[in-house]
């Protein structure tokens, strides 16, 4: 005989935190609009202040609001980052699992410079290239938070000419996940060489403008990142 879960109660809270996020959604309110502020929105709503600055802290750890001290909350914009910390607290489970978090980031990371090699333009990959250069001068000294900086800053800057929100946002993603990982892996010696040799070869592709040469490469590059990861493990 089937089982059936307790239905459970929506709170104040949560109904506070859905008409608004419908109402962002929707479109009605626009990316940048400010919201009444808590006492308007309390009276509104016939609720407590109490409840709804719980619902907008809600939003904003979400990336749908912006709430900013002194003015008030206003509606997130498109390009608008999801927090760091509410990407790790969403995977915090996952993060220790090195071989998942390896495998995300070679599924979107591949796919986003795949569809970046078709959509960006000449003058855009010699920024990429210029900012590649930048970090391949800073392996032998660079601190290994400056360096994986300096990385997240590049695939940021492809992904977000990919011409695909969707990966800009997933890339946004993978850069909060791997950053636990690769901090550690770039105190390594030899790491950062390694990753920076291998991003120069999936740039000198994309500049060919041939997507074969360009999935050869990124397939190559993460085949060595691997090898590199299973030798320094040993």
């Amino acid at each position: 005989m089937a089982k059936f879960e307790a239905v459970k109660k929506i709170t104040v809270t949560e109904q506070i935190l859905d008409q608004i996020a419908t109402l962002i959604t929707s479109g009605e309110l626009k990316p940048g609009e400010q919201l009444p502020n808590e006492r308007e929105l309390a009276i509104q709503l016939g609720v407590t202040r109490g409840r709804v600055r719980e619902a907008l802290r809600a939003l904003s750890l979400v990336g749908m609001i912006t709430i900013k001290a002194g003015e008030g909350s206003f509606v997130s914009r498109v390009e608008a980052p999801l927090p760091g910390e509410t990407i790790v607290w969403m995977f915090h489970n996952e993060l220790h699992r090195l071989d998942e978090v390896f495998a995300a980031r070679k599924l979107i990371e591949s796919e986003v410079y795949f569809v970046a090699a078709e959509c960006m333009s000449r003058e855009e990959l010699d920024e990429a290239n210029r900012m590649l250069h930048e970090f391949a001068s800073r392996c032998h000294n660079g601190e290994p938070e400056q360096l994986l900086d300096m990385l997240d800053k590049l695939d940021l800057y492809v992904a977000e000419r990919c011409g695909n929100r969707i990966f800009a946002k997933l890339m946004q993603t993978v850069v909060h996940l791997r950053r636990e990982t690769n901090l550690r892996l770039l105190a390594v010696p030899g790491a950062a060489r390694n990753g920076a040799e291998g991003r120069i070869r999936v740039l000198k592709a994309m500049r060919t403008g041939d997507p074969a040469k360009t999935r050869t490469a990124v397939e190559r590059f993460f085949a060595s990142s691997l090898e590199f990861l299973q030798s320094i493990g040993k």
